[in-house]
């Protein structure tokens, strides 16, 4: 009778050992995943495309400063701007970096809530007002006031807080797929 005791018990010890080790690994696997997902989200619909419109806004920018063999469209005090540099500089912001811009904006404004930090970056802000600017600027043009070209700067901080944001996530992406940080990925991102 002793011994059947003792059996019955240890095997309810078992199975509970059982069910509690397997309660824990599936709470960790959901918590994982949950994390996963969220960090899928994140790149998908936020730092991936904020990581890509900023990039090729730097790259076009480039571009047309090298079409017009300047350092900076007005303020580069060696080649002041002319009025073939304006027109050049008029049509780009309308129809290469607005469109960009309003992307960029439109993201901002529609998947804050994917933001990483409790606030929001100050570097996004300073955009939205920047695109604020530009929309004004551009509004003047298409009534024929020329008086102005430019809004307030784009915040370039904005460019290093998405490639690091990007940065991160993929390779906290990596890791919670249990894929150990590839180097040759952080040499792609620079």
């Amino acid at each position: 009778m002793y011994l059947e005791t003792i059996s019955l018990l240890a095997t309810i010890i078992l199975a509970l050992a059982g069910y509690l080790s397997t309660y824990w690994n599936d709470l960790r696997l959901t918590k994982r995943q949950e994390k996963l997902d969220l960090v899928n989200k994140r790149i998908s619909e936020f730092y991936g495309p904020l990581f890509v419109a900023t990039h090729t806004s730097g790259k076009a920018y480039h571009a047309l400063l090298q079409k017009l063999g300047k350092r900076a469209v007005f303020t580069d005090e060696t080649a002041p701007a002319t009025e073939r540099d304006i027109v050049e500089w008029r049509i780009w912001v309308k129809t290469v970096f607005m469109p960009n811009n309003l992307l960029m904006e439109k993201l901002i404004v529609d998947k804050a809530y994917l933001i990483r930090e409790e606030q929001m970056p100050d570097c996004l802000l300073e955009f939205i007002t920047h695109v604020s600017g530009y929309k004004a600027v551009i509004e003047k043009w298409n009534t024929g006031d020329f008086s102005e070209n430019v809004s307030t700067d784009f915040p370039e901080e904005l460019i290093t807080y998405a490639t690091q944001s990007y940065r991160d996530l993929k390779a906290q992406q990596l890791q919670l797929i249990g894929n150990n940080v590839d180097k040759s990925l952080q040499t792609r991102l620079d």
